[in-house]
């Protein structure tokens, strides 16, 4: 919401993994770092045959660890699926087959994450500082980074120009 002024969540777009009574999880897709995956996999000693892609800022949480949003199954060694068409994977495995052109179709991978402890998103939530839409694929995966926010905010027919912060406060 235009009331957000942390810089790490500013017009973020933060995919929610997981979501329970111990806190909620998530990484931000529309922030890309200073750093492309062939850096990534070169520190890692793995080689890379596929095209370069973007690594992401993920959240401000456990900045130097991996997060691979990515289609397909769960079925890295450190993996759980968030939907049924979507998985989060944070083992060497999936980089490994990516290097390789082996891994899923579509992913996305970013540093660190975002969370929040038990009840902290359900008091944001109630405080308006978040919008929230369903997950799209689309958004997800196949819209340029600087076009996210818009159109996760138009999923909801929502114009960002029109929000005030202040609105539905006393």
């Amino acid at each position: 919401m235009p009331q957000m002024h942390d810089a790490n969540f500013s017009g973020a777009i933060t995919y929610i993994c997981e979501h329970n009574e111990h806190g909620a999880m998530g990484v931000i897709i529309n922030r890309p770092a200073d750093l492309n995956l062939d850096e990534v996999l070169k520190q890692l000693d793995i080689s890379m045959q596929v095209d370069n892609q973007p690594i992401y800022a993920g959240g401000p949480v456990q900045g130097e660890r991996g997060f691979i949003i990515h289609t397909g199954s769960p079925n890295w060694e450190s993996s759980m699926r968030v939907s049924p068409t979507i998985c989060l994977t944070t083992s060497r495995d999936i980089l490994e087959a990516i290097g390789d052109g082996k891994g899923p179709k579509q992913y996305l991978l970013a540093l660190g994450y975002a969370g929040w402890s038990e009840g902290q998103l359900e008091q944001e939530l109630k405080e308006n500082i978040w919008l929230t839409c369903r997950a799209n694929h689309q958004v997800l995966f196949n819209t340029p980074d600087t076009e996210k926010f818009e159109s996760a905010v138009s999923i909801l027919g929502i114009n960002m120009a029109q929000l005030n912060g202040q609105i539905g406060h006393a």
